[in-house]
């Protein structure tokens, strides 16, 4: 009998910001701003040389929020992500490899999928929470009822495309957990440090999740 996948870390947002940082130093206010905005996770992904020293300074200061690593393409990816505190981990996509190395490092994972064939593949390994990405290229609403027949038992996770504006019909669909958006964390804000913005944007997103 194979041993059952870690499941995710709880959180109570549906709603999770997708964030490119380009300085560690932004990571903190960033965190905190969201959590006062009313959102507890946060998706720091792995494309610049900062993303492990930001997921290990919200990790260490700001425990409340549930830090994930993003874009993990690599059994080293994992590791660097698990060692710096990372409490979960997502793909845009997974392969033989990547599942091998998250299931060995005991990591919590939303494999990423685009296609049946990749759903399949993932719900093999014993996934049935998917990142669906990109989401609005793969066929976004249209896409997601139409796996919802042959895979009533996956949920998924849409993620690129995803905005305030589209949010809500997202979260509608019976097989969407949640959603994944870069929106909440515009780079203009981070830059200038504006954390009062990204408050409002994670306010505006948790009123839409309501409505």
């Amino acid at each position: 009998m194979s041993t059952p996948l870690p499941s995710l870390p709880a959180f109570r947002s549906r709603v999770v910001p997708v964030v490119v940082l380009q300085e560690a130093a932004h990571a903190v206010p960033l965190a905190r701003a969201l959590l006062a905005g009313g959102i507890d996770v946060i998706e720091i992904t792995l494309r610049t040389p900062c993303a492990l020293d930001a997921i290990a300074a919200v990790a260490r200061d700001v425990p409340e929020m549930q830090v994930g690593a993003g874009t993990l393409l690599s059994a080293d990816d994992v590791r660097r992500a698990q060692d710096a505190g990372a409490r979960f981990g997502l793909s845009p996509g997974h392969s033989p490899s990547l599942l091998q190395a998250v299931a060995g490092a005991g990591l919590p994972f939303v494999p990423g999928v685009m296609t049946p064939g990749e759903v399949m593949a993932a719900r093999e390994a014993g996934y049935q929470l998917m990142k669906l990405f990109p989401a609005t290229v793969a066929g976004g609403l249209d896409m997601l009822k139409a796996l919802a027949s042959p895979f009533g038992d996956v949920r998924f996770c849409p993620t690129g495309g995803v905005n305030l504006d589209n949010l809500a019909g997202f979260l509608a669909q019976p097989n969407v957990a949640l959603v994944g958006g870069s929106w909440l964390a515009p780079s203009a804000a981070l830059r200038a440090g504006d954390w009062d913005q990204i408050t409002a944007l994670a306010r505006q997103a948790i009123g839409a999740c309501k409505g």
